[in-house]
């Protein structure tokens, strides 16, 4: 759904976008191009997770001398910043696939430049390996990593309000004297952290869903600037906001899973490795 309300035409609002796609596609329409970041989401979640802790450690160890030392704010924070910008050469490829995929059946306007070939609403691409193949022929290296800049301004300061607002968050809720959050303050954290990431991503999200769009049918944006540039002229400043209230909802329970899954994996593996070398 976020995809289409941020680049899709003629969705108007969140229950219009339901309905039309379920009406068009039925509940398969749902579920479009999933299946790339189903296969990657445990690679792209370990490098998320590993690369932030990792340069936690690093900057307690070269500030403290001690890598178990509880990170500052400033830590958390270029912490985060460094996962934003590494998150980018693992996720676009999968987020280009996954919005060529859900795209390819939105049908488009004449006005929309030229035209390529294949007939607007029809499927240019039979899966997920058959996009990537096309794309790599088509488009080469460049056209896997279209939507790259959009995407590192994106996650840069999504990462920052990712982290910083759970390690806060869980601070604050933990009962004192309680060594370690519980299960339900990692959970509601988790939760809270993704809504507000999602918030603070929304606009350059829409930005990137267009220009990672842009390409199944037509070649309407010269790049990042150009198309915040076409989508404020065309739409004003609401554009930027498309998909919000879908982005909030599906933030809190998915990033309310993976940090408690990863909180809890984390414990175990810490419990397992104690009792392994006492």
């Amino acid at each position: 759904l976020q995809t289409r309300l941020q680049a899709g035409q003629g969705y108007g609002n969140t229950l219009k976008c339901v309905l039309t796609v379920y009406r068009n596609e039925s509940l398969t329409g749902f579920f479009k191009g999933m299946s790339f970041p189903l296969a990657s989401i445990g690679i792209y979640s370990s490098v998320v997770f590993g690369v932030f802790s990792s340069t936690q450690r690093f900057l307690s160890q070269l500030r403290h001398g001690d890598p178990a030392a509880a990170p500052s704010l400033g830590d958390m924070t270029l912490a985060s910043l460094v996962v934003g910008v590494i998150s980018v050469g693992i996720g676009t490829p999968v987020e280009l696939v996954k919005t060529r995929l859900q795209m390819q059946t939105q049908p488009y306007t004449k006005a929309n430049i030229k035209q390529n070939s294949t007939a607007p609403g029809s499927s240019v691409y039979r899966g997920s390996i058959h996009c990537f193949r096309t794309i790599l022929q088509k488009e080469g290296i460049p056209g896997i990593y279209r939507g790259n800049v959009a995407m590192l301004l994106r996650d840069v300061p999504g990462y920052c309000a990712y982290f910083v607002p759970y390690a806060m968050f869980c601070d604050w809720i933990t009962p004192h004297g309680s060594i370690a959050p519980n299960p339900f303050t990692i959970w509601m954290a988790g939760g809270v952290a993704g809504a507000v990431s999602w918030a603070v991503c929304t606009p350059m999200d829409v930005v990137k869903s267009r220009l990672q769009a842009d390409g199944v049918y037509s070649k309407q944006y010269k790049g990042t600037i150009d198309c915040i540039l076409q989508s404020y002229q065309n739409e004003g400043l609401k554009v930027f906001f498309r998909g919000l209230l879908v982005n909030t909802i599906r933030g809190f329970p998915s990033s309310a899973a993976m940090f408690l899954g990863y909180e809890l994996c984390l414990r175990a593996m810490k419990g397992w490795q104690s009792e392994t070398n006492p």
